[in-house]
């Protein structure tokens, strides 16, 4: 069966830090280029950061360059996005995406809440 867990979500003060995982079952993940989206309330789903299959290149929404990045570990099956400076418009929730490098396929997680408040 096919999943993407995401954890790592929480309540945080301007400024401050998360790690957001993604956990992966059910497919070859390595294979995949991994992706995190985010979606505050009223507003579309917005890319936030890709990683190719092998990690050797990422890319990043303008709005977060600088201030986040997106990693991963193969053996562990895991994606990982670590967010520094946090603002409060990047409060929304957070979802990794998963695409079979011939786009054969495509998996969402069900996502994790990220609030950024004092």
């Amino acid at each position: 069966q096919v999943q993407l867990v995401e954890s790592g979500g929480g309540l945080v003060q301007p400024g401050g830090s998360l790690r957001l995982s993604c956990a992966a079952a059910g497919f070859t993940f390595s294979n995949y280029r991994m992706s995190w989206y985010r979606q505050a309330p009223g507003k579309e789903r917005e890319f936030v950061a890709g990683i190719t299959s092998d990690g050797t290149t990422t890319n990043y929404a303008d709005s977060v360059k600088g201030r986040f990045t997106i990693s991963r570990d193969n053996a562990k099956n895991t994606v990982y996005l670590q967010m520094n400076s946090l603002k409060p418009e990047d409060t929304a929730v957070y979802y990794c995406k998963g695409r079979r490098r011939d786009w054969t396929a495509e998996y969402w997680g069900q996502g994790t809440q990220v609030t950024v408040s004092s």
